[in-house]
């Protein structure tokens, strides 16, 4: 059981512990590990592709809050932010972090391709729009798209 704390500052309640939940906080945890990786990927993208990087760290920080709150409303406490994330590789130049924005995307399309396996209504949809948004950045830093965004086991043998 996940355990919350009421917004009124009440004991903490029992969250049931369900597949949709574990994805809500899955795809929290992908979010929170996105916010820092684009702070990376800022510091050493180079000016021409600043907007994007603007444009993503923005978009990733609003769906991380947004899912916070969803968290919250399954009775739930959000996963808290790790201080620091291991990256899969040194980002040392333009090109590391252009791979690395194309590597954050693709795993934030996966919590968010589990997420639509496992919500409902209208978080199915919400979680739909994400995926599609990160897979749509992570063909824009990587130059090619995938046939099944989010869902690795698929996409190998496609292209």
């Amino acid at each position: 059981m996940t355990q919350r704390t009421t917004r009124r500052g009440e004991e903490p309640a029992d969250a049931p512990d369900t597949p949709a939940l574990r994805a809500t906080q899955a795809a929290l945890a992908a979010e929170h590990a996105a916010v820092y990786g684009y702070g990376v990927v800022g510091a050493r993208i180079g000016a021409e592709r600043d907007a994007e990087v603007r444009e993503a760290y923005t978009g990733h920080r609003a769906r991380r809050d947004a899912l916070r709150r969803a968290v919250l409303d399954l009775g739930a406490v959000p996963e808290a932010a790790a201080a620091a994330y291991a990256l899969p590789f040194e980002v040392t130049d333009a090109a590391t972090a252009q791979a690395l924005a194309a590597d954050l995307e693709a795993r934030v399309a996966g919590a968010y391709a589990d997420l639509v396996l496992a919500a409902t209504g209208a978080a199915r949809r919400d979680a739909a729009a994400a995926l599609r948004d990160s897979a749509v950045r992570a063909a824009r830093w990587s130059g090619t798209g995938t046939a099944f965004p989010g869902l690795a086991e698929y996409a190998e043998g496609s292209a």
